[in-house]
């Protein structure tokens, strides 16, 4: 609070300095808080103002600091940024929340680099867990240990008395033990799925993994958690990614899970543009019929599909066989025809659409179909995503930017997948993987995102891979695929008004300017001026969200940040 000290002084002279004092203040509204002496990133790049004034959930106004205190009153409260970083709020415009939110309190089989250190953590966590009850997560990655399935046979004998399916990190195949596979009516002779795979041992024995649409057939048997236990999950999650600075998510899940959201909604500290899946776009319409599409704290409009599955799980759409294993050129999910015809039907009711696409086949196949759609319905402001974009053809590059199409990445699976890619898709096709650098200097708009459960939902590790491209074995010091890294203000640029413009949501959110909703984050460690190895760890002082303080850092989170830059950033 501002003193006023005025020594023997007559109640004239008082009353006449308080009189100046206000008539000083702008004649605007006074402001809830000021936040001064900030080192303000937007739009990008460094702004010239310092400060900026907060009113309800909303920007007031940006200038000098001594410029925004004219917006002070008495009950004004005034955040000192100490000439910190201070950037929009992070909107991750991919994530599975819910699924991470359930992974939090799973089993942690995502740097188990062993078959020995798989088998031991799963025993280890079936001794916390009831029996009878299933055990699903796990995040773990064959790649670490060369390569081989994992099998039904290594976890039996540890889990005699739970159900397991627990998922590759990517999501495109699981792995259950015998007891999951009994309660699902699954034998020997269980058929192939269309759009999915079941391995088998060279005894013609299933290992009990099922890739894409196969574990549905697993799926399908496992019940759905209680309410308690979605509503939890969804607070867990929140409080994580508030704590990196998220403030925004785009959300691929199900009807269900957008009923979880508005269960909640009173309660959420995330924004939330939620997505359903595609081949159910006419209950997306009805939905909206009935109950609009929401508002900026949670809304919907945006369908989700699949064309293919992921490089790692082998089940991407390529043109042209997997480097590793020839005849195998991978598949569709779903077959183009069935994709043709939905995103045609939903583009006619004006719904949104985004579809995960990964192998270059997929990827060509279905900016065909965008270009067929828009040629029968002519040209709107459609915002269509490709989901992942991650192995184009050169030819599709420029076919993105004319017909507006959003490149929808996440890229901290550069330095991930970097670690063994090449040898799956050979040293040609991997220079247009992630190609972030080669999509921009197209015009192709990027947006950013995690991919959470897959990948580490922390924006700074994020722009830290887009930005040096560095794997995570440590094997690539100059940057894996090098002519494809981008500046910091480029990757901020994608995780902030790159993803509010990919969510129909640039209107208010995205940027720190007057009239849009105060979500903020402020560095500890400005990321604009780390040295780039740096950028991984920089740490969030605090998360605002529409005004509201939802993070703050304090000494417990030092140690998390800690253990959590050792658990997630391990590939040997």
């Amino acid at each position: 609070m501002l003193r006023l000290y005025f020594p023997k002084r007559s109640t004239a002279a008082l009353l006449l300095a308080c009189n100046l004092f206000y008539s000083c203040k702008t004649s605007g509204p006074d402001a809830d808080q000021i936040v001064v002496h900030a080192r303000i990133w937007s739009d990008g790049g460094i702004r010239e103002y310092d400060a900026l004034a907060l009113k309800g959930d909303r920007i007031l106004a940006t200038g000098p600091t001594e410029e925004m205190m004219k917006y002070k009153s008495a009950a004004t409260e005034v955040l000192d940024a100490g000439g910190r970083l201070l950037c929009p709020g992070f909107i991750d415009a991919h994530v599975h929340l819910l699924q991470a939110g359930f992974s939090l309190s799973s089993v942690q089989l995502r740097d188990a680099g062993t078959p020995r250190e798989f088998i031991a953590r799963m025993a280890a966590f079936a001794k916390t867990v009831p029996a009878g009850q299933w055990i699903t997560g796990g995040d773990w990655n064959h790649e670490l240990w060369g390569g081989q399935l994992p099998s039904r046979h290594w976890i039996d004998s540890v889990t005699p008395d739970h159900l397991v399916a627990v998922n590759r990190l990517d999501g495109h195949m699981i792995l259950c033990n015998s007891l999951a596979l009994e309660r699902a009516g699954i034998t020997g002779d269980v058929k192939e799925v269309a759009g999915g795979e079941i391995p088998r041992d060279e005894r013609g024995e299933i290992l009990g993994i099922f890739k894409d649409n196969a574990a549905d057939l697993i799926y399908a048997k496992i019940p759905a958690p209680e309410p308690a236990l979605e509503d939890q999950a969804l607070r867990k999650a929140m409080e994580y990614v508030a704590s990196y600075g998220v403030t925004g998510v785009h959300h691929m899940g199900s009807f269900a899970d957008l009923e979880v959201f508005r269960r909640n909604k009173d309660k959420l500290i995330t924004r939330f543009y939620a997505a359903t899946p595609l081949a159910q776009w006419a209950d997306l319409k009805t939905y909206i019929d009935q109950y609009g599409r929401g508002d900026s704290i949670l809304h919907w409009g945006m369908l989700k599909g699949f064309m293919d599955g992921s490089l790692g799980s082998h089940t991407a759409a390529m043109s042209e066989d997997f480097s590793d294993k020839a005849g195998d050129k991978g598949f569709f999910v779903n077959p183009p025809d069935s994709m043709e015809a939905w995103i045609l039907a939903a583009d006619g009711e004006g719904l949104h659409i985004g579809v995960h696409a990964i192998g270059d086949r997929a990827i060509s196949d279905l900016i065909d179909i965008y270009e067929r759609v828009r040629v029968t319905h002519g040209p709107k402001d459609r915002r269509w995503r490709i989901e992942h974009f991650q192995h184009p053809a050169a030819k599709d590059l420029t076919r993105m930017r004319e017909l507006d199409v959003i490149a929808s990445m996440q890229p901290y699976h550069a330095i991930d997948d970097g670690c063994w890619a090449e040898k799956v898709i050979g040293k040609e096709r991997i220079q247009l993987t992630y190609a972030f650098r080669s999509l921009l200097d197209v015009k192709v708009s990027l947006a950013f995102g995690s991919d959470w459960f897959v990948a580490p939902a922390i924006p700074a590790m994020g722009i830290y891979a887009a930005v040096t491209r560095q794997t995570l074995d440590g094997k690539n010091p100059g940057g894996w695929v090098p002519l494809q890294k981008i500046s910091v203000d480029e990757a901020l640029s994608a995780y902030t008004s790159g993803s509010a413009h990919a969510g129909f949501e640039d209107q208010y959110t995205g940027s720190i300017r007057q009239g849009h909703l105060a979500d903020l984050v402020l560095f500890e460690d400005d990321i604009t001026t780390l040295p780039q190895d740096s950028i991984r760890t920089a740490r969030v002082a605090w998360t605002m969200m529409g005004g509201r303080m939802v993070y703050q850092r304090d000494a417990r989170n030092e140690m998390r940040d800690a253990s959590s830059e050792m658990r997630e950033t391990r590939c040997e």
